[in-house]
């Protein structure tokens, strides 16, 4: 890695989303989320987490702006938490990293397995793909400084 490179690596957004996502249990809150989950005690009794913990961990994503918090109208004592836009796009990350857990920890397909609603196949693995659609692989990527990126030929067909 050339040493520009070193020098801006600080400016990377890695560490920036492992402080808002914080740890294991945020991973879990929001795979609950994902699957439906809205309430404290739902969110208490599927994972089976201290409650201090749990309390923690979603003021955490509400304050991350990754869930909503809002009273129930019809009880305003009862709270519901909802994914916002920011954390429904966290989904490639935990499609991801669960493909990974299956590959290469527990060696076998997780149980229930993700399909397509559309016609009920299992989804495919998430992959890094270039601006043109080709799959990418860790040889094929190289970091880059902002000002030294290639124009897109759309736009040199422009100039």
């Amino acid at each position: 890695m050339g040493g520009k490179i070193r020098e801006v690596l600080s400016e990377c957004s890695l560490p920036a989303a492992l402080e808002a996502m914080g740890e294991r249990w945020s991973f879990m809150i929001l795979r609950a989320a994902f699957n439906g989950l809205h309430h404290f005690e739902e969110f208490q009794s599927e994972l089976g987490i201290a409650r201090n913990i749990l309390a923690n961990r979603l003021a955490r994503l509400v304050e991350h702006e990754i869930l909503t918090r809002e009273a129930m109208p019809e009880d305003r004592r009862k709270i519901e938490y909802r994914l916002t836009e920011k954390g429904a796009a966290l989904l490639p990350t935990m499609v991801a990293l669960r493909q990974w857990g299956e590959r290469w920890e527990t060696g076998c397909p997780a149980t229930p397995v993700l399909v397509d609603a559309r016609d009920m196949r299992p989804i495919g693995p998430i992959e890094v793909r270039s601006w043109d659609g080709r799959a990418l692989t860790l040889h094929d990527l190289h970091w880059a400084l902002a000002e030294d990126l290639a124009v897109e030929p759309e736009m040199r067909a422009a100039e």
